[in-house]
């Protein structure tokens, strides 16, 4: 179990590495901020934009925030998320991490390839 706030952020942020090969724009790489986005063209609820925030991963006062663009998207996604890592959202697409296990992990690594499927779909990436 992971408390370190560094730590954490940096085993998220190897997590979301790997997306810039598939396809993600790195746009905040330091040491406390690591962002990716689509520079793809989409349209979101009838408004069109030249790209797509995804996911970002930075360390705050006391936790380590997780923003992850899908659920705000397709709220549905919601669904698919384990009970763990949904206790951990605050507002519509943060999620506020002050203790990483190894399940909390694969928790996030599964939503993000949910979140990249759903662009993948959308043809964001």
């Amino acid at each position: 179990m992971k408390t370190d706030l560094v730590e954490i952020f940096q085993t998220i942020r190897a997590s979301l590495q790997p997306y810039a090969a598939k396809g993600f724009a790195v746009r905040n790489n330091t040491d406390s901020v690591y962002e990716l986005w689509s520079e793809q063209e989409a349209e979101i609820a009838g408004k069109k934009y030249d790209e797509v925030f995804f996911v970002s991963v930075c360390i705050l006062k006391n936790s380590v925030g997780f923003y992850f663009m899908p659920v705000y998207i397709e709220p549905e996604l919601k669904k698919l998320l384990q009970p763990d890592l949904l206790k951990l959202l605050k507002g519509k697409s943060c999620f506020h991490v002050t203790k990483l296990s190894d399940e909390l992990l694969n928790h996030l690594v599964n939503a993000l390839e949910t979140g990249f499927t759903l662009y993948k779909q959308k043809g964001w990436v």
